[in-house]
């Protein structure tokens, strides 16, 4: 909190090959309850997404500071798993738990957080276990098998899960509660129709 006033800034991590699938949900919700979403590139020269859309940040990383942020997502890429160059940000994930702002990452971000040591001692998802082995951090014994996980101000998930991965993101932030979230879910996840009028009502 900044003063009494709630933050309400939600900062999306863009960089190359950027997932664009992943975080669709998630971002389009919670623009529609009321957070405002803004890109946050290496610099704010144009990036471009693995399914060739360019996005020109609305900010730099090192401009980013955790007192202006309700939360930062960080998507997948292929940068992560190819060498350093997204490191920064993963940096970047641990001066905003350090601060006690949340943090959601998926797919290929959680490899960044491993490396970053952030995932040593919190419970945690990924793609699978041996992904996230393969950076050689110490946290194996944290690892749960399921879609999503939160653990405190921290959100993973893995490529596949962009829907429970947006619903870990509404309960921590509240944007939806109890049936409502539920009901979300299921009509995204499970295209259960008598969900839609459960979150409409």
């Amino acid at each position: 909190m900044t003063g009494t006033t709630p933050r309400t800034t939600v900062h999306l991590a863009v960089y190359d090959t950027f997932a664009d699938w992943e975080t669709g949900h998630a971002t389009a919700w919670l623009a529609r309850g009321g957070y405002r979403i803004r890109t946050v590139g290496p610099t704010t020269e144009p990036v471009t997404t693995i399914g060739g859309l360019r996005v020109t940040p609305d900010l730099a990383l090192a401009d980013l500071r955790p007192q202006d942020s309700a939360l930062l997502i960080l998507t997948g890429a292929d940068l992560w798993d190819t060498g350093e160059d997204l490191a920064p940000f993963a940096a970047k994930a641990r001066a905003f738990l350090d601060a006690g702002v949340p943090v959601a990452a998926i797919c290929g971000a959680t490899a960044g957080l491993a490396r970053e040591g952030l995932l040593d001692g919190r419970a945690h998802t990924s793609a699978v276990s041996f992904y996230l082995a393969a950076t050689g951090y110490k946290g194996g014994e944290h690892y749960v098998e399921t879609d999503a996980v939160t653990d405190g101000d921290l959100i993973t998930a893995g490529p596949t899960e962009p829907v429970a991965f947006a619903r870990e993101v509404f309960g921590r932030l509240a944007v939806f509660e109890g049936s409502k979230l539920d009901a979300w879910y299921r009509l995204f996840h499970d295209s259960d129709p008598a969900a839609f009028e459960e979150l409409n009502a």
